[in-house]
């Protein structure tokens, strides 16, 4: 799509992701522009079209898909549709653009890569830290060498249960938690972030195990995964993921530790990177987050698109961090 001036996009899920974090960006990047949404509800595909001054709204995906005007589709519905809805948009010879975590297991991620490679058109998956700006210090700091040779990583997240869980009853109403929508549970959901720009600072992981379980009994899906990890490159890992703890207990913590010093960071709400080095002060940065989240790595996307860069997140990086999980995500009271 080199010789386009523009990309004209299409959303199908166009749901409350959408709202800010991403189909603002559709609009506001050069060279882009949003000119259709499809969600199964057509007052709210209406709805959402009028508020954000979309020209056009479907209820049904195919005929956005084929809509001759939509150069590119971005799928932001829940990982139960995404080799779905890849495989149709693939047919039909568009990019896409998929949420995360890209598919509810590995065996879908290589199916929807598969049929993107046939179809010659290329695959994103909006792992949008990859192109934040306190990610890329983290990564900065480490191709620089600041903290030496990395030796290992750590990462904790600790969280209460979830208000809706616990008031719904089994998840009911957050499709977060069941297995069959999203592949797992806020594992798959939050641990995807943290796995994925990972393998972007270091490379493929090669090896993992681990194991899930569900300690509270509050929803269908694991509530606690702990796990180890091993890098192409010999770096080696470990985690604790935790969604049944109380709140004096809640984390969000990831630890690089270099032969030299080593890097602290939280991937959720925290902004701040502190970097502590063997015979210097700690340093902590800070950094301001762009209003809608994921238009940097769409950015990226748009660039690739019109032939003018290329975007840091793939379906090959994306299937990467479904095998992972995977692999650590191993249910032991299944």
């Amino acid at each position: 799509m080199a010789n386009k001036e523009k990309i004209r996009w299409g959303i199908i899920g166009a749901g409350d992701v959408c709202e800010v974090k991403s189909g603002p960006a559709l609009q506001k990047i050069d060279g882009s522009e949003l000119v259709a949404v499809m969600r199964r509800n057509g007052e709210k595909a209406k709805d959402f079209a009028e508020r954000h001054g979309v020209p056009k709204w479907y209820d049904d995906a195919d005929p956005l898909i084929r809509d001759p005007e939509v150069d590119a589709v971005y799928i932001a519905t829940p990982p139960d549709t995404h080799q779905h809805y890849t495989l149709r948009v693939a047919e039909a010879g568009k990019p896409i653009y998929v949420e995360k975590p890209m598919a509810r297991t590995h065996e879908e991620c290589l199916q929807m890569v598969k049929a993107c490679a046939t179809a010659k058109v290329p695959l994103f998956v909006a792992y949008y830290r990859r192109a934040l700006p306190n990610f890329l210090k983290v990564k900065e700091i480490i191709d620089e060498g600041l903290i030496g040779e990395v030796r290992s990583v750590d990462i904790r997240l600790i969280k209460s249960l979830e208000p809706d869980v616990v008031s719904a009853g089994q998840g009911a109403d957050n499709w977060r938690v069941q297995p069959d929508v999203a592949g797992g549970g806020y594992f798959f959901d939050l641990a995807s972030h943290q796995l994925d720009f990972l393998d972007y600072l270091f490379g493929p992981i090669s090896a993992a195990t681990g194991m899930a379980t569900n300690q509270a009994g509050q929803y269908p899906a694991e509530d606690l995964v702990m796990g180890t990890f091993r890098f192409e490159n010999g770096i080696m890992g470990q985690g604790l993921w935790c969604f049944n703890s109380s709140d004096a207990s809640s984390l969000d913590k990831t630890t690089i530790i270099g032969s030299k010093g080593q890097l602290t960071f939280a991937y959720f709400g925290d902004n701040r990177v502190r970097l502590a080095v063997d015979g210097e002060d700690e340093k902590v940065f800070t950094f301001d987050m762009p209003l809608h989240i994921q238009q940097p790595l769409i950015q990226q996307v748009v660039d690739e698109l019109l032939g003018n860069g290329e975007c840091v997140s793939t379906g090959f990086s994306g299937a990467r961090t479904n095998w992972v999980m995977g692999e650590l995500c191993r249910r032991i009271d299944a």
